[in-house]
């Protein structure tokens, strides 16, 4: 059963917030990796995989670091790989890739009433927090552009789930993932960097969405 989003989340106590943030210090590391946490409710591990493209019946366990080294092995190839564990009532995938940055995985994985969040950041300290709800995406930014909110024209407004959540450069990872257990109710655990995890090839997104343009589009 999904939750009623249409209006804002009420917002985390400020001490429960401070908390939050400081406990996911270590998505701002000196030395940026590329990642994306998403977070899915109402969904099976199966299905999930599916969902972004991987055959469940050929997983295998891998960290996060095997599966980054093995996706450099293949540096030219489109070669992607998907790591997935439950946590409670939801399931979490966690690549060294950008699958769950593209608004058609999101739809898929919400779909038929599930729900979806997921955090991309780049080694260049990109980021994007996105939100889907039943197959819809009600909800696609960067949070950097927020923290720059009012010196830009015209000036970005936060998804309603986001209201009343303040980002500061030095801590955009942090407080993403500390949004992300705000709405979804699920803490990410940085021992699932470490630990092996089920792991998946993905199909190449060229094959996933063929030619179109939409798939990229919220």
């Amino acid at each position: 059963m999904t939750r009623d989003v249409s209006r804002p989340a009420a917002p985390p106590d400020p001490a429960r917030w401070d908390e939050l943030v400081t406990r996911y210090a270590w998505a701002d590391a000196d030395e940026p990796i590329a990642f994306t946490f998403s977070v899915i409710a109402g969904k099976t591990e199966d299905e999930v995989i599916r969902a972004f493209g991987g055959d469940p019946g050929a997983s295998r366990p891998m960290t996060f670091d095997e599966a980054a080294a093995e996706q450099a092995a293949h540096l030219y190839q489109d070669h992607t790989l998907l790591g997935v564990v439950t946590a409670g009532r939801n399931v979490v995938a966690i690549e060294s890739g950008y699958y769950g940055g593209i608004p058609e995985i999101a739809r898929r994985a919400s779909a038929d009433g599930g729900e979806f969040f997921s955090l991309y950041t780049s080694v260049n300290a990109g980021y994007q927090v996105m939100h889907a709800l039943d197959g819809s995406v009600d909800g696609m930014f960067d949070p950097s552009e927020l923290e720059d909110a009012a010196w830009t024209d015209p000036e970005p407004e936060a998804p309603v789930w986001a209201e009343g959540v303040d980002f500061h450069g030095e801590t955009l990872g942090a407080e993403s993932l500390a949004l992300a257990e705000h709405i979804m109710g699920v803490a990410i655990d940085p021992a699932w960097l470490t630990a092996p995890l089920r792991t998946v090839l993905l199909t190449p997104d060229s094959e996933l969405f063929g030619r179109s343009e939409a798939a990229w589009l919220p």
